[in-house]
């Protein structure tokens, strides 16, 4: 049996098999879930095409977070096809270039409030998508679990986006003191820099690769998700009943080291 056998998951995120979403997905297959993946717009196509590289091709809903519409039918498919869901993976982020940068003040309010909603809002759009259809706490609960990069720091260049974590990193916290009673738990990790294509979005990144594999004291590899994608593995399985409203650091320990 694997850790995830007869577990329903939906997995946001996946665009690429690059896609850190991606490598959550596929182990999770591997370790016997089920999955199901969400995308939008024109990067439906490029995610179809993408699910059908994992172990079993996974089918893709629409869902444009911040459309309602898109949140009640994904839902509704979800209740049609499983009846519940165990878990769900928030692989989700956008800000407008403006956030991103060199000028931390060229970002407009409009610029600052898509990216807070994208990036943090989203998490408990996600959340009411999913929480209606999770099992009881009697029954064993749900696992909400989101990506972050750690927020508790201030990044060069991240700007905006580190202000839109740090929004996510306190939502999580809300959540699971909202949700525990339900037996919901939420949780998040903080991965290091990897080489997605969302990486490629922020001005500097490979400053970022340099540093990190300098630092580490497990050394680092932007190109390897594999330690990434165990730990929301494990933690969306049944090894962590007790865990909720935390971060886990997957970052080789770079986090740990002052200077």
């Amino acid at each position: 049996m694997g850790l995830l056998t007869g577990k329903k998951l939906l997995i946001t995120g996946v665009l690429t098999d690059a896609s850190l979403a991606y490598g959550v997905a596929e182990m999770a297959q591997q370790e016997g879930a089920e999955i199901v993946l969400t995308s939008f717009g024109r990067a439906m196509r490029l995610t179809e095409r993408t699910a059908r590289k994992l172990p079993n091709e996974a089918e893709v809903l629409e869902l444009d977070i911040s459309n309602v519409e898109h949140q009640v039918a994904v839902q509704e498919r979800l209740k049609e096809k499983w009846g519940t869901v165990d878990g769900a993976l928030h692989s989700i982020g956008f800000a407008p270039e403006a956030c991103l940068g060199d000028d931390f003040f060229g970002a407009t309010w409009d610029d600052v409030s898509t990216a807070v909603e994208i990036s943090a809002y989203s998490l408990r759009s996600l959340a009411d998508v999913v929480s209606p259809l999770m099992p009881s706490a009697e029954d064993g609960g749900g696992a909400l679990l989101g990506l972050t990069f750690d927020a508790t720091v201030a990044w060069p260049a991240y700007n905006w986006m580190g202000v839109a974590k740090a929004a996510l990193e306190s939502l999580n916290r809300y959540l699971a003191r909202e949700l525990g009673p339900r037996g919901i738990r939420s949780n998040l990790v903080a991965a290091g820099p990897m080489k997605t294509i969302a990486a490629k979005s922020i001005p500097g990144f490979q400053a970022f690769e340099d540093e990190w594999t300098a630092r580490a004291p497990l050394g680092w590899d932007v190109t390897d998700a594999t330690g990434v994608s165990k730990a929301c593995v494990a933690m969306l399985s049944d090894w962590f009943p007790q865990t909720t409203g935390q971060i886990v650091h997957v970052d080789g320990g770079y986090s740990i080291i002052g200077a």
